[in-house]
């Protein structure tokens, strides 16, 4: 099948065109109208559609999605928790998430993936990369925070980051849940003793830029929007491949 890259179609018109079948990966269609189409199949996954407004005849749909999302993942209303015991409570209520999904994993399925998509041990690698870059670099402001472990985001070669920091090798799925086990531990010993005074201290954004200066706080509601996000794809992805 053909790929395009690139803006050729931004602005573009398409009239009784078809997309069917088509997939979009890592692509920009905010601001995309769409009118008398077929949509019956259409799956949508966007990580920061919660971050905007999606509308579907009319009604803007991400708060229904956010609502039902809360229903099936109990605890994650908490990743936007403003206090230290709320966060706490979070916390709590995704790794006991994860414990199930790691525990009910079959050991055949750990490195089966859907196309295009994590496997769940790629996923406990992310998942150590975020704990490193956010309470590692951020929070505690280690200077090379990461675990060469760590399953780096796509496109972060392009973007100027220091791959070299990464083995090339997989690394053996018990070293993995080892490393997770001791960066959960850290997120769970540091938010024991944090106070709101903590948490609203300023911090630099660990992957650059300096539009936007997250508070301790924010930088622990990242580990938690990751963690609800990755559990989510990898449970969808092992329900397709069991």
């Amino acid at each position: 099948m053909t790929t395009f890259s690139g803006r050729e179609f931004e602005g573009a018109t398409f009239v009784k065109a078809s997309f069917k079948g088509a997939t979009l990966r890592f692509s920009d269609v905010s601001g995309v109208t769409m009118r008398g189409v077929d949509v019956d199949g259409l799956d949508i996954d966007s990580h920061d559609l919660f971050f905007g407004s999606l509308l579907v005849n009319g009604v803007d749909v991400v708060p229904l999605v956010d609502a039902e999302l809360n229903r099936q993942f109990p605890g994650r209303e908490l990743q936007k928790a403003q206090t230290p015991g709320g966060l706490r409570e979070g916390w709590v209520a995704v790794q006991s998430a994860w414990q199930a999904t790691v525990a009910g994993t079959p050991p055949n399925l750990v490195d089966a993936h859907v196309e295009g998509e994590w496997t769940l041990a790629q996923t406990l690698r992310h998942l150590i990369l975020a704990t490193d870059a956010w309470l590692r670099g951020a929070i505690l402001q280690v200077q090379q925070p990461f675990h060469e472990i760590g399953q780096i985001f796509t496109g972060a070669g392009e973007m100027g980051f220091d791959m070299s920091i990464f083995r090339t090798d997989p690394p053996a799925y018990e070293e993995i849940l080892a490393v997770r086990a001791e960066r959960q531990k850290m997120v769970t010993d540091f938010l024991a003793t944090a106070t709101e005074e903590q948490l609203a201290e300023e911090r630099e954004n660990p992957w650059g830029g300096g539009d936007w200066r997250p508070s301790v706080g924010d930088c622990i509601r990242v580990i938690l929007e990751e963690e609800w996000a990755h559990l989510r794809y990898i449970r969808r992805d092992l329900a397709l491949l069991g």
